[in-house]
């Protein structure tokens, strides 16, 4: 009886200790991949797979949204000459001719709130975007964000070339890839940007 209730305890408290130490590398790791993520402009030409898109679509629709509206829609590209005719000028349509995939996030107008609150699909598709982002650094990929709206030129020609609708409204192209470059990322800490309390508080 003591025996058992000795194991027990051991084996209570073990587990304990092994949720704990796994929760901290969770978070370990969370933070690892948001700090190591970078542009990344060059890839390789080795396709993603299906099931690594899927992955990152889910990420991206894990993103918090107002009202939970989730007015987004995702437009996934790997023909080649699609991703051509999306490329246009520029550096942008370099990256674009040599990448294995693009995936076009958009605002669904018409999931979109109504009056002020419309624009808060900008948020939500950003975050949407963000989520993406991470989500390919942590499958070993390399993405770079490319912005379309609310330049008109560039996202009336991403409507154009995908057959949109004009309430389908893209924010970005994400251009994905295996990496074929390593840049350090960027450390962008700066206390002169934080405030405490209130605006010009230092701590």
């Amino acid at each position: 009886m003591l025996f058992t209730l000795v194991l027990t305890l051991l084996l209570g408290t073990s587990s304990a200790t092994a949720q704990t130490e796994k929760k901290e590398c969770c978070q370990q790791s969370a933070i690892e991949n948001i700090m190591t993520r970078t542009s990344i402009r060059k890839y390789k030409q080795q396709p993603v797979e299906d099931a690594k898109i899927e992955t990152m679509l889910r990420a991206a629709m894990a993103a918090p949204t107002a009202v939970n509206r989730q007015p987004w829609h995702f437009v996934v590209v790997t023909d080649k000459e699609v991703l051509n005719r999306l490329a246009g000028e520029g550096r942008r349509g370099d990256m674009l001719r040599n990448a294995p995939l693009a995936i076009v996030v958009c605002g669904n107008m018409q999931k979109a709130l109504e009056g002020k609150g419309q624009e808060y699909w900008i948020q939500d598709t950003s975050a949407a975007t963000e989520n993406l982002l991470l989500a390919a650094n942590a499958l070993g990929l390399g993405a770079v964000w490319t912005g379309a709206y609310p330049m008109e030129d560039r996202y009336k020609h991403t409507q154009q070339v995908l057959g949109m609708p004009e309430h389908i409204i893209p924010l970005c192209t994400v251009i994905i890839g295996y990496p074929d470059e390593q840049p350090t990322p960027k450390d962008k800490w700066k206390p002169e940007n934080v405030s405490y309390n209130a605006f010009g508080n230092q701590k």
